[in-house]
């Protein structure tokens, strides 16, 4: 979730940083017609099933053509959230992980000395608005502390899918945010997953999950007949209906950056992503990601990309 607090008070859209110029929900029940995909055979791209991306980062570095080809972009343009103007491509490694699936991560890193031209915010992007109903899932090691330097900033660590810059009138926005160190006047570790409506100031519904995660783990949202989930490692935190789920396709990102600047000194922080798994137009469990990824692992697939062939 990227949320922006405006004058110490109230919470507003990513989309407002990016376009300068311009209740908790219910509980939640089984809709018998999600039905679940059947998990893919692993043998091959071709039997992969209709309307799946999936990425295991397997990068040599930033500018790897493979990267823009796979439809991502390191985003280097001004603007907010966090610390404004301060992104850059600087910050994004893929790196050997020996307890990551596949060995390898997509590493977010941002570095600060207290000042905003010593801070360097990074975040991955879909370059396209491919994204609608479905299921998205991301394994991400979320830390508590930063690699190098004095622990203490309010850090984001985010995964979210937003609407396209171009499109205004079907706005569409769905968050997670984790923020080990809290933030916006909150001291306690605190994930938020949140739904906005619009991008007018405070349009949303969102939940906080007061709980420390650091490690790895797997984030889910899944979209189906205008209602919305949102599931950390299988177990489901919130949901939502339609006036707050996705109006049109929307585009994913993976960022990490600060909300303010509390203290002077150099510190770095290095938020991980394992893999990202998109399943369009159907609900699958934990357990269905989990046995798609690992077969496309298991059979040297880190890039599997059937959208184009999914039937509308």
């Amino acid at each position: 979730m990227v949320l922006v607090a405006l004058g110490g008070a109230g919470l507003v859209p990513l989309y407002h940083w990016l376009h300068p110029a311009t209740t908790s929900v219910g509980a939640s029940r089984t809709d018998a017609s999600a039905q679940p995909a059947a998990s893919p055979t692993p043998a091959g791209p071709s039997l992969a099933p209709f309307g799946v991306l999936f990425d295991g980062f397997h990068y040599g570095d930033r500018n790897d053509a493979s990267l823009k080809a796979h439809g991502w972009s390191a985003r280097t343009y001004p603007g907010g959230p966090g610390i404004k103007d301060t992104w850059s491509n600087a910050g994004l490694s893929f790196p050997k992980v020996q307890s990551a699936q596949g060995g390898q991560v997509m590493q977010l890193q941002v570095t600060s000395d207290g000042t905003k031209a010593g801070t360097h915010q990074t975040e991955l992007e879909s370059t396209e608005p491919t994204f609608y109903d479905g299921t998205y899932a991301a394994r991400i090691y979320f830390t508590d502390g930063p690699a190098v330097g004095k622990n203490g900033d309010h850090i984001n660590e985010s995964f979210y899918a937003i609407s396209s810059p171009n499109e205004t009138r079907q706005y569409s926005e769905l968050d997670y945010e984790y923020m080990p160190n809290g933030g916006w006047g909150s001291i306690r570790p605190e994930l938020d997953t949140t739904s906005w409506h619009s991008s007018k100031q405070g349009d949303r519904v969102y939940h906080p999950t007061y709980q420390r995660l650091h490690g790895w783990h797997t984030v889910m949202i899944t979209v189906h007949d205008g209602r919305t989930d949102y599931l950390l490692d299988g177990k489901k935190l919130f949901s939502n209906d339609a006036s707050y789920s996705l109006h049109g396709p929307v585009d994913v990102a993976f960022s990490t950056w600060l909300i303010d600047l509390p203290f002077a000194g150099k510190r770095t922080w290095n938020m991980q992503v394992n893999w990202f798994y998109y399943q369009a137009g159907k609900v699958l469990t934990l357990s269905q990601v989990n046995k798609a990824v690992k077969g496309y692992y298991v059979h040297g697939q880190t890039y599997v990309n059937t959208l184009a062939a999914s039937p509308r």
